[in-house]
């Protein structure tokens, strides 16, 4: 009878201890799944409209560069 006792308690704890792996197996893909969440979410957060205004003028001194002629070909 100690005996059949002992050896269910075993397959209950072995038992246990391979649904647990199973679990932290599935948690790992979880866990990376919800960081990808929130990155999306960071990555795709609204931010401040700042306008054309500095890119332009960057760019009309670009041209002005440019159109200079040198001297020295």
């Amino acid at each position: 009878m100690v005996n059949l006792l002992i050896s269910q308690l075993r397959t209950l704890v072995r038992g246990w201890e391979v649904g647990m792996a199973a679990l932290a197996w599935l948690l790992i893909p979880l866990t990376a799944a919800i960081g990808a969440g929130l990155w999306g979410v960071w990555a795709n957060r609204t931010r401040k409209a700042r306008g054309d205004g500095p890119e332009l003028d960057g760019y009309a001194r670009f041209r002005a560069a440019m159109e200079k002629s040198h001297s020295g070909s």
